[in-house]
């Protein structure tokens, strides 16, 4: 049996192992259409590769995906963020779980997860080609015959692992074969802010917030980051992701409203300031900063709020602990676009679930196609979800397509 893997990315190689242990009988080639492989396993996560989260329950694990919840919780039956963990260290690769529940290899370096899946690749036989582009696939008896840029190849089992694609149309050799693919935008993305001041603050992280899309309901946690462009972080990335579509169809031109204090209500803001003025009246606002961030953060939202670093806690007027306590809980700022955050861009869209056969991952048009990773509308949040999903997508799918 011949089955040839399209795309040699994190999906790829994993469904290439996958289906030649499944069936080591097998003949599996990796056809990639440019110089390198595993070129976004390299650079993930700062060039550490976040491989996977430590969410162990499958329910809250599927809950990550904002296209794909259902899907990926009946696929995770079968190959989890356990299986994850485990597979790496059957492979002596030992992983470290981080406080915020990320997964990364002991070494901290990317490069050991492209290493092991290319030694890997090596000791099972299977082939790696590159600039091997593929520009059709047409259904034939026993198999597929896929057409290259001067050559066609023949193979009974196809798996596509092509990746996130930014324009349909490069998904048309899938669409002739009768799949329906949904319009693909960008997801894990920051917030461009052209106009806002905060933008002087770049590098300051505050690290409990709550963000939402002011007149929406969506809403973002975690550690959010000040950029000299605007804002990045979990929160927003988070907000990125769930809000995908809805904020490509608003342009990318909208404000957000930001709880630097994460969860705290107002009423409780309000005693907690009174029992500030109580203890610490006497004391400057410049030099006696309450609240749980950063003090040249703490100088910006004075300023924003005309209110002298001088003051003392205990002269504060009514108006002013009013704007302060509106800035500390509901902060707005003016989005004007977005910017790709850097190797973590993936995009929302790709073939339609509906049409994919979730305990096989085998195409419902084409018996013999199968589709694993970013290339079916399936996309996590940050955090080591995207990996997951392709893990479990490429395992599902080489095992059965070995077969």
């Amino acid at each position: 049996m011949k089955i040839i893997v399209i795309g040699g990315g994190a999906a790829g190689y994993f469904a290439a192992i996958s289906a030649k242990e499944g069936n080591p009988s097998a003949q599996v080639q990796i056809f990639e259409k440019t110089s390198k492989v595993l070129a976004k396993v390299k650079v993930s996560g700062g060039g550490r590769c976040n491989v996977t989260n430590a969410t162990f329950n499958n329910r809250l694990l599927a809950e990550k995906y904002p296209r794909g919840e259902k899907f990926m919780r009946k696929a995770l039956e079968q190959f989890d963020a356990q299986s994850t963990v485990k597979w790496f260290e059957d492979r002596k690769v030992p992983l470290k779980t981080y406080p915020d529940l990320c997964i990364f290899p002991e070494s901290n370096d990317s490069q050991t997860v492209v290493s092991l899946f290319q030694t890997e690749a090596y000791r099972l036989g299977i082939d790696v080609f590159l600039y091997h582009g593929v520009e059709e696939i047409d259904q034939v008896e026993n198999g597929f015959e896929l057409t290259l840029k001067d050559s066609k190849v023949f193979a009974n089992k196809v798996i596509v692992t092509v990746g996130g694609q930014p324009k349909s149309h490069h998904l048309n050799w899938i669409e002739k074969l009768g799949h329906r693919i949904i319009s693909p935008v960008p997801s894990l993305f920051t917030f461009n802010m052209p106009n806002e001041d905060i933008k002087d603050l770049m590098g300051i992280v505050v690290e409990k917030t709550k963000v939402r899309i002011e007149g929406k309901k969506l809403i973002g946690s975690g550690p959010l980051l000040i950029t000299h462009w605007g804002m990045s972080g979990p929160a927003i990335l988070q907000l990125s992701a769930w809000g995908a579509r809805i904020l490509e169809e608003l342009n990318y031109d909208f404000s957000i409203l930001v709880n630097w204090l994460d969860e705290t209500k107002e009423q409780d803001l309000r005693d907690q300031m009174s029992l500030n003025i109580k203890e610490h009246g006497g004391k400057m606002l410049g030099n006696w900063n309450p609240f749980p961030f950063p003090n040249r953060f703490w100088s910006y939202l004075l300023q924003k709020n005309e209110i002298l670093p001088s003051t003392r806690w205990v002269d504060l007027n009514g108006k002013n602990i009013n704007k302060l306590v509106n800035t500390l809980i509901n902060d707005r700022y003016k989005v004007k676009g977005k910017t790709t955050f850097k190797e973590e861009f993936v995009t929302a869209g790709g073939i339609d679930l509906e049409e994919i056969e979730v305990n096989s991952m085998e195409s419902k048009m084409c018996p013999g196609l199968y589709f694993a990773g970013e290339v079916m509308d399936i996309d996590g949040i940050t955090g080591g979800f995207n990996f997951q999903a392709a893990w479990t997508t490429a395992w599902i799918a080489g095992k059965n397509a070995a077969k």
